[in-house]
């Protein structure tokens, strides 16, 4: 986070209007961007985040504070009346936990790290001890959701962006003021008090996504009946490989349902006969013709992947979000 002549609990309650606070997008597909986010845009999303969830306190850090999301978790408790905790500051999640004194309880993580921690039984005991544990980031699959509320750990997914102040939509609804629309491309779209005022020194950039008070996002995604947002994945997330069109987060999600997968990622890479070639990326002991007849079971055949590259673990941005730059290099490595 950047800002000129003061700390964030000072420029949360600055009188005048302070200067606007930016931060960096993480730079998975690219190179990072620096988003401007107006003071009222972060007040917004606090209070319209307390509103849903139906009640404020205090909030455990365990997500990089330069990010957006735990700028958002250092706001909410601030705002709150209520020092953030902070795991780097005791050592563990559960050491900081318990340190907290608030009645209600709130910590912010990505899937990769509830996923982990519903794997040790102190960090489920204080997990379930919070009132909410936001989850965002990246794709929430209902196994781990399911898995999680079996636990009583309460787990409430997000979606939104550095650009609109962090999440603005949970659990498929929109937070109050928030807007949100579907273009005829599939794009999501979201309007609102939330959103940021542009790039840092790109003005090209900035009008190319802030089209009359609309954010244009890089998602696909579609409104259910019920008006709920299904995030399908990134627009550049659909791999075009012998000449099929291939939605690689549902083939992602289909291989995390296979009991022996702990985790997987799945990518397009270039390949001079198919175009693209299917990659997946895979924590657990399965071989690829396994994966190959897992998806085809529940997908087309033709969205079965034609590489595996098994891993130790998925290999992660500070932010907690998957590496995908570094597990394209992986493909190519291994190819």
């Amino acid at each position: 986070m950047v800002l000129a002549g003061g700390t964030l609990e000072w420029w949360l309650a600055a009188e005048a209007e302070p200067e606007p606070w930016v931060v960096e997008t993480s730079g998975s597909t690219g190179r990072p961007k620096r988003v401007v986010l107006p003071r009222s845009s972060v007040l917004a999303s606090v209070d319209a985040s307390a509103r849903r969830l139906g009640a404020s306190g205090q909030w455990l850090l365990a997500l990089p504070e330069e990010y957006v999301a735990g700028l958002q978790v250092v706001a909410r408790s601030l705002v709150a009346g209520h020092a953030p905790m902070r795991v780097e500051d005791h050592g563990s999640f559960v050491a900081a936990a318990a340190a907290m004194t608030a009645e209600h309880r709130f910590t912010s993580l990505v899937p990769t790290q509830l996923r982990r921690m519903l794997e040790e039984p102190a960090e489920v005991e204080a997990l379930a001890s919070f009132h909410t544990v936001l989850v965002g980031g990246g794709p929430v699959d209902p196994a781990l959701r399911r898995r999680a509320a079996k636990l009583g750990v309460r787990a409430v997914a997000t979606y939104g962006a550095a650009e609109t102040a962090g999440g603005c939509v949970y659990d498929g609804v929109p937070l109050d003021g928030v807007g949100l629309a579907i273009d005829d491309d599939g794009r999501v779209r979201i309007s609102g008090p939330t959103l940021f005022a542009g790039y840092d020194g790109d003005p090209a950039l900035t009008a190319e996504v802030l089209v009359d008070g609309w954010y244009l996002t890089s998602d696909a995604g579609r409104l259910d009946d019920d008006g709920r947002l299904q995030v399908l994945g990134r627009l550049d997330d659909v791999v075009v490989t012998g000449g099929v069109n291939v939605p690689a987060p549902a083939v992602a999600a289909r291989l995390r349902e296979h009991p022996d997968v702990r985790a997987a990622e799945v990518l397009g890479v270039p390949d001079e006969e198919w175009g693209n070639r299917l990659v997946a990326f895979v924590v657990g002991g399965v071989l690829l013709e396994e994966v190959r007849d897992w998806v085809g079971a529940e997908h087309p055949r033709a969205w079965a992947p034609r590489q595996l590259v098994a891993l130790d673990d998925v290999p992660l941005l500070a932010n907690g979000k998957p590496d995908r730059l570094e597990l394209r290099r992986l493909a190519e490595g291994a190819s």
